[in-house]
């Protein structure tokens, strides 16, 4: 993968993001990895479209590289930051492809910029709207850091591995990324704790979130993380956005069916090129 780390430095601490080499397609992927996962988890995606078109992928404010970051900031604060990195990278009308935390990033983003916005999938994601959240759910979400700091943390390592992918790869792959915390449970605590509380108050907001570009829904038929599952049946029924259902995946769909997602992400782009 031929791809370079860059830093963008932010008031709150220093964002680190992987760029690949211009194509002469002019077309940007821009990958947003989810809650405690970091860059690596779209490899198999920035192997297969290297070359191709340019990439783009971070380890969002907190996570992994992208640390020490002052934890006082918001869904949008996120996506303003990535607009600017793209920006400086002169990576316009995105194409966004957002897996969990990442998906509900780049709702932000389209909220912010519908402009700009070339594409949006979302992979094991979840709609913001306010409609489709309980208050119980929304109570829950705004307290889960005292949960994560005090579960034991093999236990919270095991459940976290075998939670989100059914493959070997895919959950060696978040066993990894997770043990980037080992030894620093409280750190681990804090970051979770931490985007789920500004993803309660995003949903708080009651903005329209509206997906006015090309989109995709992509969801693992397997996906037991939350209520995803159930989310995403309401999101394509509401919306009329198209669903994939990835037979045998988990939640992180893309590292259990990599090749599979990879030609959906091919096929919808090719439709926007045209």
């Amino acid at each position: 993968m031929s791809m370079l780390e860059k830093t963008y430095l932010t008031e709150k601490g220093s964002i680190h993001y992987w760029i690949s080499s211009a194509s002469n397609d002019g077309l940007s992927l821009v990958f947003l990895p989810g809650l405690t996962a970091d860059h690596r988890l779209f490899e198999k995606q920035t192997d297969y479209f290297d070359g191709r078109y340019r990439l783009f992928v971070w380890d969002a404010p907190g996570h992994a590289s992208s640390y020490p970051f002052q934890m006082d900031f918001g869904l949008a604060n996120k996506a303003m930051w990535l607009n600017e990195i793209l920006e400086r990278e002169d990576m316009n009308e995105p194409i966004i492809i957002g897996q969990s935390m990442g998906g509900y990033v780049g709702q932000m983003y389209s909220q912010l910029y519908p402009e700009k916005l070339r594409g949006f999938i979302s992979i094991d994601s979840a709609p913001l709207q306010r409609q489709y959240l309980t208050d119980a759910e929304l109570w829950l979400l705004k307290r889960m850091e005292p949960v994560y700091r005090h579960y034991p943390w093999k236990l919270l390592l095991k459940q976290g591995t075998n939670g989100v992918a059914v493959s070997e790869y895919g959950r060696t792959l978040m066993y990894n990324m997770m043990m980037t915390y080992d030894g620093d449970q409280k750190r681990y605590a804090k970051l979770a704790g931490h985007g789920y509380r500004i993803l309660a108050e995003a949903i708080e907001e009651d903005l329209p979130y509206e997906i006015t570009c090309p989109a995709l829904l992509i969801c693992g038929n397997k996906d037991h993380a939350g209520s995803c599952i159930r989310y995403n049946r309401k999101w394509h029924k509401r919306s009329g956005i198209r669903i994939e259902w990835i037979k045998g995946a988990g939640h992180n769909s893309n590292t259990d069916e990599p090749e599979q997602i990879n030609k959906l992400i091919d096929s919808f782009v090719n439709k926007i090129k045209k």
